[in-house]
């Protein structure tokens, strides 16, 4: 793997592991029953760690909106095929992040426009700051004190190092 791109460690694997646990903890206490709707293909990673802590009832589906990290105006198409039904459930968006916030925020205002869910929550390994509000509950392990641009862990740089196993500042 070419490495010019990878700066400094932000969060290795033990603090990614600490996350999850952090999030599932979170997550167990509040559900007995969920549909997870992973965003792909950033939420991948974070979500099989997460899934497998869960220790209620679960469904799994997918959505994408692809956007530019840091995009706080993403206007891309949003594809969901709702493969599960989710009129009348409580629905768990996962992904890797929360950056700015302008794709979760409309991931989120789309699913309770057209799917009637009981409820959506979002739960992620972090959030940076000065992100938009997001009409959901949420659910994070971390929350970052600056917005440097991140990879790894499902992050990605011109389409490159999402599976790298920790969290790294970009070198540009």
């Amino acid at each position: 793997m070419e490495h010019k791109h990878i700066g400094a460690v932000v969060l290795d694997e033990q603090a990614i592991a600490c996350g999850v646990e952090k999030v599932a903890a979170q997550l167990n206490q509040d559900f007995k029953d969920a549909v997870v709707i992973t965003v792909v293909p950033g939420g991948m990673l974070f979500t099989a760690d997460l899934v497998r802590k869960l220790n209620f009832d679960i469904n799994m589906d997918y959505i994408s909106c692809p956007h530019t990290p840091g995009d706080r105006n993403n206007s891309s198409t949003i594809v969901y095929h709702q493969n599960i039904d989710i009129n009348g459930r409580d629905v768990i968006l996962v992904d890797d992040a929360i950056e700015s916030g302008g794709t979760m925020r409309r991931l989120v205002e789309h699913l309770k426009t057209n799917y009637s869910p009981k409820s959506v929550s979002v739960a992620i390994l972090f959030v940076k700051p000065g992100r938009v509000l997001i009409d959901a509950k949420q659910y994070y392990a971390l929350e970052m004190d600056n917005d440097d641009l991140l990879i790894g862990f499902g992050m990605p740089w011109e389409n490159k190092y999402r599976n790298l196993p920790c969290v790294v500042k970009l070198k540009v």
